[in-house]
């Protein structure tokens, strides 16, 4: 049972919102414009607010899901690990090539059910961070960073180990934006260009 919970909590992780979204309402895959990732910030970008909103959600609730399975099934598997399958999943998902998102959304949701403390934490690291720095990878990052600290000031080290590599796991994700921050192209969260702005092809998610 345990295995189909994992395998489940991963194939949950991997629904394409963004992709399906683009597809669905544009006519475009999301993964060919911006920058290429398909996540709500991407979204925003180039497909407008309530694409953005949508699949902020929807990414949001596959952690939440994901997190709740050893609970619906009264298992007895921290929900952390099941949700962090699911984040997995969304960054590396078989629905799309293993080409996905970067985490926050989906890793929000999995912190909602599975430790509202470490959600806090993390979350107002990251609002913190983006607005410090007006640079959202920054404040991804610093999501994996507060969560580690988070377990060494707990004495957590078995969930120390495991924030630590999903810290490098946001590294790793984020690579591209640190390469364009030091070349001096990434954008910052306030830039008003939308050069890479797609019209839509169905008006139910203009904003």
């Amino acid at each position: 049972m345990t295995w189909i919970i994992v395998l489940a909590a991963y194939l949950i992780g991997s629904i394409p919102t963004a992709l399906l979204i683009g597809k669905c309402f544009f006519n475009v895959d999301i993964r060919d414009h911006g920058s290429k990732n398909p996540g709500a910030t991407n979204t925003f970008r180039v497909l407008g607010k309530r694409a953005a909103v949508t699949v902020l959600l929807v990414d949001v609730a596959k952690g939440m899901l994901a997190a709740s399975l050893p609970l619906l099934f009264n298992l007895s598997i921290d929900p952390l690990y099941t949700g962090l399958i699911a984040v997995v999943g969304h960054c590396f998902p078989v629905f799309a090539g293993l080409r996905g998102g970067k985490a926050i959304a989906t890793t929000a949701g999995t912190l909602l059910v599975a430790d509202l403390e470490m959600f806090f934490i993390a979350y107002l690291a990251f609002f913190l961070v983006t607005f410090a720095t007006k640079y959202v990878f920054f404040g991804s990052i610093s999501v994996g960073l507060a969560l580690f600290a988070h377990s060494l000031i707990s004495a957590d080290y078995s969930h120390g180990f495991l924030f630590l590599g999903f810290t490098f796991l946001l590294v790793f994700l984020h690579r591209s934006n640190i390469r364009n921050f030091l070349s001096g192209t990434e954008k910052k969260i306030n830039d008003r260009k939308r050069d890479d702005r797609i019209p839509p092809r169905n008006q139910d998610l203009v904003p």
